[in-house]
């Protein structure tokens, strides 16, 4: 992939990575809904860098943003299933 009005050896930052990054932090600190759209913008950018053949940069950021994605994702699942426990029991 080639990048134009870039120089040689320097990689241009994911245009996603700075969003993927915040949505998964948002999935885990208030918004778990988005952890699921962190997981899968992460997994397609991680994707793209990896066949950039270094044309891509933010491979960290991308991956802070799938792992804190998918933690978000989890505990959706988790608070959800809470929420069915506790509504169904009654008196918990």
């Amino acid at each position: 992939m080639v990048i134009p009005n870039q120089p040689i050896g320097q990689p241009v930052e994911h245009p996603n990575a700075t969003a993927v990054l915040f949505l998964g932090a948002a999935s885990v600190l208030c918004c778990g809904v988005l952890g699921p759209v962190a997981w899968a913008l992460g997994r397609r950018a991680l994707d793209q860098i990896e066949e950039s053949g270094g044309a891509y940069g933010g491979r960290t950021q991308v991956l802070v943003g799938y792992v804190l994605g998918v933690v978000g994702t989890i505990f959706m699942i988790i608070f959800a299933v809470l929420f069915l426990f506790i509504l169904l029991g009654g008196n918990a």
